[in-house]
């Protein structure tokens, strides 16, 4: 009975201690200052100029256009290449584009679109929480810079 009681005591200490375990979730990774190098590498290493926001959005503007110009609640008509740093493409439009809302896109074509007025090209380079954030999203990884080299053919 003296071992029974020890061994019940013994089981019930481990199974309290067990419960007292504090479990963390899996740990979300900050890709802010890891996009932001890879940005800053990216921009030196095929000796572009770019202009970076107070977001952490960075934009290149080739042909800055002459139309109108959008606000991040319009509607319009983009050409696009989407593409990593390392130039692998995951998507791109055809030459004569595709027309959405600015307010339903990823936050880094919201912001960065109207910095071009109609006939504008550029480029936009858009780190993880501008983007997808970490989660996957097709053929693009969580965390992942992305570019976008953009057209705006229309402000609809």
């Amino acid at each position: 009975m003296k071992y029974t009681l020890i061994a019940l005591i013994f089981t019930l200490f481990i199974s309290c201690k067990q419960d007292d375990a504090v479990v963390t979730p899996t740990e979300t990774i900050d890709y802010v200052a890891k996009n932001d190098q890879e940005i800053v590498d990216y921009v030196a290493k095929n000796k572009l100029t770019a202009t970076k926001t107070d977001s952490g959005l960075y934009y290149i503007i080739n042909e800055p256009g002459t139309g109108k110009q959008p606000t991040a609640s319009s509607n319009v008509t983009v050409a696009y290449k989407g593409y990593f740093t390392n130039g692998s493409v995951f998507d791109q439009s055809d030459a004569s584009g595709i027309s959405f809302g600015l307010n339903q896109v990823i936050k880094g074509w919201t912001e960065g679109i109207p910095y071009f007025k109609e006939g504008g090209s550029g480029v936009l380079l858009v780190p993880a929480h501008l983007g997808y954030g970490n989660n996957a999203t097709g053929p693009i990884p969580g965390g992942s810079v992305i570019l976008f080299d953009v057209k705006l053919i229309k402000v609809n």
